[in-house]
C-alpha cells in the first residue's frame, strides 16, 4: 500500500528535526545528553522504516552504525582521507569506521 505524499513529507520533516535535536544534544557532551541523542536517532530510524521514507544523505552519513550516535568530527570521531581509494573515513569513538565515497 502506497503512503500518502503528505504523510511522507511530514515523516521526512520529523526525521530532519530529530537529527537536529540529536546533534544539539551530542554537542553538549554530557552522559545523559548522549543517551538522549541516541534515543532520537533510534526514533528517526523507526520513522524511516515505518513510513518507508529514505533518510536524507546528510542524516544517513552522520550516524554511526555501531553505536547509533551522531558523528561530529573533533568531538566524538576522527576524520581521515583515503585519497587513493577516493573516500573519507570517519572513525567513531566506539571503533566503528564509516566510509563515504566522493568524486
Amino acid at each position: 500500500m502506497q503512503k500518502d505524499p503528505i504523510v511522507r513529507e511530514v515523516a521526512t520533516w520529523r526525521i530532519q528535526r530529530l537529527f537536529e535535536l540529536a546533534s544539539a544534544e551530542t554537542r553538549k557532551g554530557e552522559k545523559e545528553s548522549l543517551r538522549l541523542s541516541k534515543r532520537y536517532v533510534r526514533i528517526a530510524k523507526s520513522i524511516s522504516s515505518h513510513y518507508k521514507v529514505r533518510m536524507p544523505d546528510k542524516v544517513r552519513n552522520s550516524i554511526c552504525k555501531g553505536c547509533g550516535s551522531i558523528l561530529i568530527p573533533g568531538l566524538n570521531c576522527k576524520v581521515r582521507l583515503a585519497s587513493s581509494k577516493r573516500y573519507i573515513i570517519y572513525l567513531c569513538s566506539c571503533g566503528e569506521e564509516k566510509h563515504i565515497f566522493y568524486k
